[in-house]
């Protein structure tokens, strides 16, 4: 069976949202400029988060990029018209419907990540479509709403957590597609798709953390899960094909929890303090909970026994989920099942006397967590609940994405309820005469101009690829437009010969784009060779307040004249005239290395071959 057979078996289903920071003058509700920085912010202050059990949230901000609309102490501004005429491009592109008026609203976030206990959002266009491959998919929404604030740290000692305000407010587009995506594979083809025609736009941010996918995933039986803030592209295949193993993984253990006879009403919750079972446990985990006044609690799950210990992602089992739950709800470090005992210094007998402390038959499982009291009673009581569900199937919830592509639990998933409208906010009225501007505004799509790219300028597919999806795309246009010098020469010259300078350590991150331009200027007119591209780049990158006369003048490469480069051919070839006999027009090889080493990049090869070769014919002929 085929990948794309098996997963429509499944019935997997796949929607994407895509968020995408914007570069903008602005941040979307007020007039700071869209930088993140890295040095000292100026000052901060604390917030204190009812919501979330009395946590204290400290907000650090700069006083010359943020200002009192990001602190919450003044009302937000009108809508960035920047961010707005990117969404109806982006509404142009995938052929979406704009709404004849934006309206922002609030939705409700109580994680600390914005100072005002909501984020702004709005709808730019509805419907529309992207096709990849032959498969159209549908789009929902674009829309535009404002970054949360950087998490910094986790201050656990003074139960704080410790945001920066430069990220809170840039403006985010978020394009959400319909659940037509069938397939692992497709879902990756689309969000690349999609991704490409945001970067078309020209006014994106480039970079770690600058796009970012909220991926709604679920099979036949199963249930939607959101899984927020993945950013590795290239594993998003990866999320999905796991997520839809985990929710199949699950309906197994649903099915055989049934099969066992088991129901919501036999999981009754009964938790056991068995502090005094483990009160000499050899388990340095126990052993140190106890210490510290702690206790430790068993909670039985009938008939779970050989299911919490089941994978259902990769290096992540039902017990792993339990744990998930445990720690969110209960503040505790995880949990022990009994799948997994004897082990981690508990031994044979311990397991038993818990086991007929909670009644616990053969077929049951029993889970153990070791923290003060309530927190255990928390966090058990986090556990039976996600037991419950393992009954009925797939709990819908939000995840967060873990370094492998698998996934663990983050939250509830949140309902309707929590978004209402922006009363601070002036509605903007989408007028025919921006939309036709957008329209004759519309930039390229990259698709086209890598095209474009194979037919003007001569470029392999694989370097107009290269070139359109890289950060230099704008430099290299700007240089081919200009200057009379090989399109290909300057991308191998952006994205091969400078990331190979870097792997050996030169420090290219130096070199500005005035050094490339300038170089490239030279080999236009003929003042350096393209042999000396490494040499010059690399004496740059280590002193870049120098000029490119300097480095050419340090190097030795100043061009030479053709007179000049005759006299050092011939010299070479009647210094080697036997060898030259010998191995006849074969010696050509030998004697161009020995050229340009010697040449040092003075002249460009084709020159010193064409040279070469005529001298060679010539000791021949005589």
């Amino acid at each position: 069976m085929t990948d794309e057979a098996r997963y429509r078996e499944l019935g997997l289903k796949v929607g994407l949202e895509l968020h995408q920071q914007l570069d903008t003058t602005r941040k979307l509700y007020c007039h700071c400029p869209t930088m993140i920085r890295d040095d000292e912010p100026t000052d901060g202050f604390v917030r204190r988060l009812r919501p979330t059990q009395s946590e204290m949230g400290a907000v650090e901000y700069y006083n010359d990029t943020t200002c009192l609309v990001e602190a919450d102490e003044e009302p937000p501004h009108d809508l960035c018209d920047e961010a707005i005429d990117i969404g109806l491009t982006m509404a142009n592109f995938l052929e979406s419907t704009p709404v004849d008026e934006i309206h922002s609203m609030r939705k409700i976030v109580i994680d600390g990540s914005n100072t005002t206990g909501f984020q702004r959002t709005c709808v730019v266009a509805t419907g529309g479509r992207i096709i990849v491959g032959d498969q159209e998919i549908g789009i929902q929404t674009i829309g535009l709403e404002e970054d949360a604030a950087r998490k910094i740290a986790d201050d656990d000692k003074r139960n704080m957590r410790i945001y920066r305000l430069d990220r809170l407010g840039i403006p985010l587009v978020e394009v959400a597609t319909a659940p037509d995506i069938h397939t692992p594979s497709q879902a990756q083809e689309t969000a690349l798709a999609i991704g490409l025609l945001l970067r078309s736009t020209g006014r994106v941010k480039r970079g770690i953390g600058s796009i970012r996918q909220d991926v709604n995933v679920s099979i036949e039986g199963g249930a939607i899960i959101e899984i927020k803030g993945f950013q590795q592209l290239n594993m998003l295949d990866d999320l999905v094909k796991f997520e839809a193993q985990r929710q199949e993984q699950l309906l197994r253990i649903r099915d055989a929890l049934v099969d066992r006879g088991v129901s919501i009403e036999d999981i009754e919750g009964k938790i056991e303090d068995v502090s005094n079972i483990l009160s000499g446990t050899g388990s340095k985990v126990l052993k140190k909970s106890l210490a510290a006044g702690g206790s430790v609690a068993a909670l039985l799950l009938p008939g779970f026994a050989g299911l919490v210990g089941q994978e259902i992602q990769p290096n992540r089992r039902l017990g792993t989920e339990f744990s998930d739950y445990a720690r969110f709800w209960g503040g505790v470090g995880g949990i022990f099942h009994t799948d997994e005992l004897p082990n981690y210094g508990i031994t044979d007998t311990e397991v038993a006397e818990i086991k007929k402390s909670v009644g616990a038959k053969d077929e049951d499982a029993v889970l153990i967590v070791a923290a003060p009291k309530k927190n255990c009673e928390d966090a058990l009581q986090a556990v039976l609940k996600r037991a419950r569900q393992a009954v009925v199937g797939v709990p819908a919830e939000t995840r967060t994405p873990l370094a492998d592509a698998t996934t663990k639990y983050a939250r509830p998933r949140p309902g309707a309820e929590r978004m209402y409208p922006e009363t601070d906010v002036r509605p903007v009225k989408i007028t025919l005469a921006r939309l036709k501007r957008i329209k004759r505004e519309m930039p390229e799509t990259l698709e086209k101009k890598k095209k474009r790219f194979v037919e003007q300028h001569g470029l392999s597919e694989d370097l107009a690829s290269q070139i359109t999806r890289s950060l230099n795309l704008d430099l290299f246009e700007s240089i081919v437009n200009q200057l009379d010098v090989s399109p290909t020469l300057v991308v191998v010259t952006l994205e091969n010969t400078l990331v190979s300078l870097h792997r050996d350590g030169v420090p290219t991150e130096s070199l500005d784009e005035h050094h490339l331009v300038n170089l490239f200027e030279a080999i236009s007119g003929n003042e350096v060779s393209h042999e000396a591209i490494s040499t010059i780049l690399t004496y740059l990158s280590e002193n870049p307040s120098s000029d490119l006369e300097e480095a050419i003048e340090e190097a030795g490469l100043g061009r030479i004249e053709t007179n000049q480069v005759e006299e050092v051919i011939k010299k070479i070839v009647s210094e080697r005239v036997d060898f030259v006999r010998e191995r006849g027009e074969a010696a050509i090889g030998g004697l161009m290395g020995v050229a340009m080493k010697e040449l040092r990049g003075k002249v460009d090869g084709k020159t010193v071959k064409n040279l070469l070769v005529a001298e060679v014919e010539r000791v021949l002929s005589e």
